[in-house]
């Protein structure tokens, strides 16, 4: 007879110093992820989660209850400094910035990581009205 094993989901408490606030903002919603530096997650929140519907996720005051929900999380998790990476056009990213440092993280670095085209796709004709 196979012997059945009861898994634990108890969460494990990592003491993770410097971490990575990946932060994705479209124009519907925002993601914000706090990783290692070897890009494991420790922490994720957005606008969604953070209990906004509609066209509420897409306002700054979200983008900001996004970023300070994860902060907490990775807060419990033991980080005291903090890159941060954007990718997205969307508004709230300096009130994200902002919102993570005030719940005490120490903020490194900022990096934009858009995405730059290289004349890739050829763009539709021009309307004739």
């Amino acid at each position: 007879m196979a012997k059945i094993t009861k898994r634990s989901s108890k969460k494990i408490k990592r003491n993770v110093p410097t971490g990575i606030a990946h932060i994705n903002s479209t124009s519907n919603n925002t993601i914000v992820t706090i990783s290692d530096l070897n890009g494991n997650t420790i922490a994720f929140a957005s606008a969604g989660s953070s209990g906004f519907k509609g066209t509420r996720k897409s306002t700054t005051f979200a983008t900001q209850i996004a970023a300070e929900n994860a902060t907490l999380k990775a807060i419990d998790q033991g980080m005291k400094n903090i890159e941060v990476w954007f990718k997205g056009q969307s508004s709230g990213r300096e009130t994200a910035v902002r919102a993570i440092a005030n719940k005490g993280l120490r903020v490194i670095s900022i990096v934009d990581r858009n995405g730059v085209p290289h004349n890739g796709c050829r763009k539709p004709r021009r309307r004739r009205v």
